[in-house]
């Protein structure tokens, strides 16, 4: 009877509340309808010639130096910054665009992987009656459907399951995101569904089975964040934009206006930061579109400017592959503490995340032991008991930094805008800040505009909408069978190609280094389990790639799927580097510290290593510490107390197994602690501990001593008198 009114009640509020978004939509929709008819075709009215190939950086620099004076100068290489960029330049203005790092360095290689409209969002719209919330939810799913369409090898849908595990929710939910569907309307990229439990469980089977009612399926997008940025900066450059990654804007250049008789923004001067080198960029319009680091922008233009940015830390992990299935999501819509936390798969891995909590505004951005415990707990609460939820299986981890804003035009100053702001200061400065990746486009629509009126340039309306991005043309589902057969590339590695390059993976293909093997015939990987090859390292550089980080983190994303993998890559990355760069052994030696440190810090190294260290409790019980020092005694033959490479060769070879001694001096080296040089007993009970206890997984001295054990333990003499010792 109670399941019936809580049914009856949920289904009357869900039918008010299909009504009133249905009226909402219609309302919207008829008010959109001359806007979104004309701009439909938007891209096809773009009469600014692309060119076949983006010019190298050195010529990007050239212009950025010679040229008199650009219309628009976008500081920022991230989404935001990248779309102004390319929003300007296809409207014909005279752009140019500066980042002091790499683009996609900051925020928008961190996120969540998610091209989506926010249900979470949605579902406030309703509850408070928010037109304001509706409306930005309605752009969010309309940009999310022209991403997927200007990048389909970079983004494509992805089913999301929603668990239910009480009865009343199902109905609630279930409006819920209908209503998201409805909002969509022609956009809608698949009707949701309702699972029963037997079928959740057979699409999810990792998922946690008691109590499970059924559950809620619905559709979003999902991309390559840091690759999608990359494209948009390269069609820009493409379109004729002067784009030019390490290049610092050290401050802002400022004339007189003789009309008025007020400073006005003309410029900014800045710094090659490769060669050191400083010049001016002259523009009529300067916008800032640097995300986290918004304020100190403005402060440039006006030191008395209150600060707007209020900068939110969202921490996400990557585990293995097994951990979800294939081609669907997770959502956790209440954790613990009311936050939302997604479980998705991505590049053959798996994606958890994300925290909130607030934090300063930093360049380097580190991931905490209590934001991944945190995250890992809340996984724990939706998988199986029978799946062990270990620490150690945390592969890599990264924080992004979200900037979020108070509108400064807004009487209430205190509250954050759940939408991006843009302002106009009474220099001219340009800012927009807030948003988020998913209307990146429309963003930069906004700020076009706004700058377009506020310096009276001369340009038209956007022609962004349906403007396909770098490797897009060409790009066909089955464009990799083509490389396979062509080249003779592995089909892994070719489906990684066409998916990352679209129809440029030709290029990639053809300076790829042939195996000598009979397959495949071409493509070295970078690392055996990763299907990066060498070859993308040096098509990377033409990509702009100039720092070893840049190739490990945004232009391949070894670093943010393992971070293990990513070191071992790492002197082969900076070995072709350097000689594609032209880089002294000293140079050399400093790349690979640096990409070291970034891995160390940045991607979750250091808090993976933490797991396992010389002051590691040993929590094993006696009957186990006696298994394990038979097992290390196998190897100390000598009883010496501790194991070298010259004990472990010994042991292989009478297996017959071959392994390097670099090879060996890498296993050991992840087990010596106190870095002698040798593996002590002690040593060996702690990694064991860990172990049994989650916090170490995937250790390859671990493995490789008790597959020694078992494969000595088969070959003892069977005693063969009971059988007369015939046949």
């Amino acid at each position: 009877m109670a399941f019936q009114k809580a049914v009856k009640g949920t289904v009357l509020i869900g039918g008010g509340a299909i009504a009133t978004v249905f009226g909402l939509s219609q309302f919207s929709q008829y008010r959109n309808k001359h806007g979104t008819f004309v701009n439909v075709q938007a891209a096809e009215a773009v009469t600014v010639p692309i060119k076949h190939d983006f010019p190298t950086r050195e010529e990007q620099i050239l212009a950025l130096q010679t040229t008199r004076e650009f219309d628009v100068l976008v500081i920022g290489g991230g989404a935001t910054g990248c779309g102004c960029a390319l929003d300007a330049v296809t409207r014909g203005l005279k752009t140019a665009l500066l980042e002091r790092d790499d683009f996609s360095s900051g925020t928008s290689s961190r996120s969540t992987k998610l091209i989506h409209g926010g249900v979470r969002y949605l579902q406030k719209a309703i509850m408070k009656l928010d037109f304001e919330q509706y409306r930005m939810v309605k752009e969010a799913l309309q940009e999310r459907a022209n991403l997927l369409e200007i990048a389909p090898h970079l983004s494509a849908p992805l089913p999301i399951m929603l668990p239910v595990y009480k009865w009343w929710q199902l109905p609630y939910y279930w409006v819920g995101i209908k209503l998201y569907d409805l909002v969509a309307g022609s956009q809608c990229l698949k009707s949701s569904y309702v699972l029963s439990k037997s079928r959740a469980l057979e699409l999810f089977p990792m998922l946690r089975k008691d109590k499970l009612v059924g559950a809620i399926v619905y559709y979003d997008g999902q991309h390559n964040d840091a690759r999608m940025n990359l494209a948009i900066a390269l069609t820009a450059a493409r379109y004729g934009a002067a784009t030019a990654n390490y290049a610092e804007v050290l401050r802002l250049l400022k004339t007189t206006d003789p009309g008025t008789g007020k400073e006005r923004v003309c410029g900014a001067r800045c710094r090659d930061v490769l060669t050191g080198q400083e010049f001016d960029v002259k523009a009529k319009c300067v916008i800032n579109a640097t995300g986290p680091f918004t304020d100190s922008v403005r402060k440039m233009d006006d030191q008395e400017v209150p600060n707007i940015c209020q900068p939110s830390a969202g921490v996400h992990i990557v585990m293995p592959g097994y951990y979800s299935p294939d081609n669907m999501g997770l959502l956790d819509p209440a954790t613990s503490d009311g936050r939302v936390i997604f479980f998705l798969p991505w590049e053959k891995m798996t994606i958890a995340g994300t925290t909130d909590s607030p934090t300063d505004v930093t360049s380097h951005p580190i991931p905490t032991e209590e934001d991944i415990n945190f995250i890992l707990n809340e996984v724990r609460n939706y998988l199986s008991v029978d799946v062990e939820v270990r620490r150690g299986d945390v592969l890599a981890a990264w924080s992004g930094i979200r900037p979020l804003v108070t509108d400064p035009n807004s009487k209430d100053t205190q509250s954050i805008s759940r939408n991006h702001v843009v302002t106009v200061s009474d220099s001219g400065l340009v800012t927009i800040a807030g948003g988020k990746w998913t209307t990146y486009r429309a963003m930069a629509q906004d700020t076009i505009d706004a700058a377009i009126q506020a310096h009276d340039l001369n340009a038209g309306s956007s022609k962004t909408i349906g403007l396909q991005l770098q490797g897009a043309e060409d790009w066909s589902p089955t464009l990799y069978i083509r490389l396979v057969q062509d080249y003779g590339l592995e089909s892994e590695v070719a489906q990684h190609l066409a998916s990352t390059y679209g129809d440029k993976a030709f290029e990639v293909a053809k300076i790829a280094q042939v195996t000598g093997k009979r397959w495949p015939i071409v493509g070295k990987r970078l690392v055996s389990e990763f299907p990066y090859i060498e070859a993308e390292v040096i098509y990377g550089v033409k990509e702009y790639a100039r720092t070893a980080v840049d190739m490990i983190s945004r232009r391949t994303r070894l670093a943010f799927l393992n971070v293990q993998a990513a070191e071992e890559a790492l002197p082969r990355i900076v070995d072709i580097m350097g000689k594609e760069l032209n880089w002294s052994e000293q140079k050399k030696k400093e790349e690979l510290e640096a990409a070291k440190k970034f891995l160390y810090y940045e991607m979750g190294y250091k808090v993976k290593s933490d797991q396992l260290t010389d002051s590691s409790e040993i929590t094993l019980v006696p009957s186990d510490i006696e298994r394990y020092k038979k097992r290390f005694h196998m190897f100390d033959k000598d009883k010496k107390g501790f194991i070298t490479i010259l004990d472990v060769q010994r042991v292989l070879e009478s297996i017959s197994v071959q392994i390097d001694e670099k090879t060996l001096h890498d296993i050991l080296n992840e087990v010596d602690l106190n870095k002698n040089g040798q593996v002590e007993l002690i040593e060996f009970l702690q990694l064991m501990s860990a172990i049994q206890k989650g916090h170490v997984s995937g250790s390859r001295l671990a493995v490789l001593m008790k597959t020694a054990e078992e494969n000595l333990g088969q070959r003892v003499v069977i005693p063969v008198d009971r059988s007369g010792g015939g046949l």
